[in-house]
């Protein structure tokens, strides 16, 4: 069906320095990099209207405190922090964002904007009186790919439905689909992300090809991060690895990353082992030097056959730290449309999560689990919201991984393996036992606790028993209405 189109615009990544920009835990340097990242793409790309969005003195969803003495109005204030705040790291930042409003420089990109829409119309005129409906769907083409790179989010969605309307070919219309997506998940309207999303995958059944329904997986696996579902977004976020191509979506680090964090909060410890411990696609990267070769050649066989040992001494080597390396996507490997060099990232952390995990190094676990939050939940946009959740997840795993395997710990020795205090592990444990997430009790007179397993064959005789009740129930009110209908006719 051809390459992909309207995969340019707009640019995922400016959201992503919005977001930093409003950060309190982003560091001054990432800020500062940010800004002038931000300002630079503004410029460059004339985004009148992001740059309005952004920094006006009065309507400005950054410039809270206004520039160039004017007020802003409560009311107006309130309106674009509620419409916008998925935009920003949080509602009320704390401190105020340096970006600076700047009239001239609006005024004369809202005027280059206003040319060039001019030069678009007429070449959209032209195709209508000399030319046949490819030219004139090549200028609506034009029209919401300008609309997206200038930030404009209601008029670039607009334009993309109507192009939509007069796409003949399937391709097209999936391409204009998941640009639309692209602009809900820079605004973070999740609202609009997911609607999207449904026409794509009905468009993707009905003859989307290969390429367009891997991108698919990587666009909904993203979506379902933002929405907390980590076990439904930990298969497709997982299986994209092997295949992605998405780059106007994210890095291939940052598909990485989530992968990762979604597999190891949500998968069972068999799963676990074969699709991110031994996973060759992510060995290429959280691996030590010897298991990047491994993955790259080939060697590495993710399964149950192999061994158990493999990445157990990822948290050996944290000790001495390594320079941080670019991810390597063995999709696009070798092949001559490779996309940009990406960042170098530090991947330590995560690869000492997940190695301290799979083997039990329940104390070296949380001091990565720290380092993840640090330095991946606490600076990415789509993970910032429920870096919490996730920390309290990875906590009750640890735990259950533990209890699960004794009949009765005790909470010193329990405490000593995690190397937190007595006092820690039981408030913490209280919570979770509270809530039925751990069936355990604990005794703080003799300092044990003691696990309460589930008997399988009694819960499925109790489980039996209440769905038979509700089912005779069901049908005693069932003959009732029968036997009434009875009555009525005779």
């Amino acid at each position: 069906m051809g390459d992909p189109q309207y995969a340019k615009f707009p640019d995922l990544s400016l959201s992503q320095h919005v977001f930093l920009l409003t950060n309190p835990s982003a560091p001054k340097s990432a800020q500062q990099t940010s800004l002038k990242s931000l300002q630079d793409a503004i410029q460059e790309h004339k985004m009148a209207p992001l740059y309005r969005h952004l920094a006006h003195p009065v309507d400005g969803i950054l410039n809270a405190a206004g520039e160039g003495g004017a007020q802003k109005p409560a009311s107006s204030s309130s309106r674009k922090l509620s419409a916008t705040a998925a935009l920003l790291a949080t509602r009320k930042p704390a401190q105020k964002v340096d970006f600076p409003w700047d009239e001239k420089l609006y005024d004369s990109m809202k005027a280059e904007n206003e040319k060039e829409l001019e030069g678009i119309q007429k070449e959209e005129d032209d195709a209508e009186e000399n030319a046949g409906d490819t030219e004139i769907q090549a200028a609506r083409g034009k029209r919401a790919e300008f609309w997206a790179r200038v930030g404009d989010k209601d008029k670039a969605i607009s334009s993309y439905e109507s192009v939509l309307e007069k796409a003949g070919i399937l391709g097209t219309k999936i391409d204009v689909v998941l640009a639309i997506i692209r602009m809900g998940i820079f605004f973070g309207d999740k609202f609009l992300v997911k609607r999207s999303i449904e026409r794509a995958k009905s468009l993707v059944d009905s003859g989307g090809d290969w390429d367009r329904r891997n991108r698919l997986k990587a666009y909904q696996g993203l979506h379902l991060l933002t929405t907390r579902s980590y076990n439904l977004a930990a298969g497709l976020l997982l299986d994209s690895l092997s295949t992605f191509t998405s780059y106007e979506l994210c890095s291939y680090s940052s598909l990485v990353v989530y992968a990762v964090l979604a597999g190891s909060v949500s998968l069972k410890r068999v799963d676990f082992k074969a699709k991110v411990v031994d996973a060759p696609e992510i060995r290429a990267i959280l691996g030590d030097g010897e298991e990047k070769l491994s993955a790259l050649t080939g060697a590495v066989s993710a399964g149950p056959g192999a061994k158990d040992e493999d990445m157990s001494d990822a948290s050996a080597t944290a000790a001495t730290p390594t320079p941080a390396a670019a991810a390597v996507n063995l999709t696009t490997l070798g092949q001559s449309t490779s996309p940009e060099v990406e960042v170098p990232i530090d991947f330590s952390p995560l690869a000492n999560l997940v190695s301290s995990l799979y083997i039990g190094d329940y104390r070296s676990f949380f001091v990565a689990l720290a380092a993840v939050e640090e330095n991946f939940l606490s600076q990415d946009r789509y993970l910032y919201e429920h870096r919490g959740w996730f920390v309290r997840e990875m906590r009750l795993r640890a735990y259950q991984q533990l209890l699960q395997s004794y009949k009765v710990v005790g909470l010193g020795s329990m405490a000593h393996d995690f190397g937190v205090s007595v006092d820690f592990l039981d408030r913490d444990l209280a919570k979770f036992i509270a809530a039925d997430r751990i069936p355990c009790t604990i005794d703080r007179v003799n300092g044990i606790i003691e696990t309460n397993r589930p008997d399988d064959k009694n819960k499925q005789y109790n489980d039996v028993v209440k769905q038979g009740d509700a089912l005779i129930t069901k049908l005693q009110k069932y003959g009732q209405a029968v036997r009434l209908r009875g009555s009525e006719r005779a």
